[in-house]
């Protein structure tokens, strides 16, 4: 099954749900904000995003944080993804362990039509 994680609220999350339920493509829609994800899930995304892709750099939480300051690691920003997901870039789509970030029309074309 197609997992879809971020949060309902998100201009990008909306519109790739609006996608999926367009093209009637059953998927779980995982919110961060219900259901965190921990290093367990993250980690292995890392296996196909690189971390400049999923770390999100340009949101309110990475700001709050004031995370520009710290300079961090790679390491240091995947322990930050698996603690506070909202600095996770939205949606991640995980079709059968195939990793995509964020939403492009016609990137979800060629996985699903």
């Amino acid at each position: 099954m197609v997992k879809l994680y971020g949060i309902k609220n998100c201009d990008s999350v909306k519109k790739a749900i609006k996608f999926l339920n367009a093209n009637a493509i059953d998927f779980e829609l995982i919110d961060f904000k219900a259901t965190p994800v921990d290093c367990a899930t993250v980690s292995p995304w890392l296996k196909h995003v690189e971390m400049k892709r999923l770390f999100n750099t340009r949101g309110t939480t990475y700001r709050t944080l004031k995370l520009k300051e710290l300079d961090l690691t790679e390491e240091q920003q995947l322990q930050w993804l698996c603690k506070e997901n909202l600095l996770i870039k939205r949606p991640v789509l995980d079709l059968n362990g195939e990793i995509t970030v964020a939403f492009e029309q016609k990137v979800y074309e060629n996985l699903f039509l």
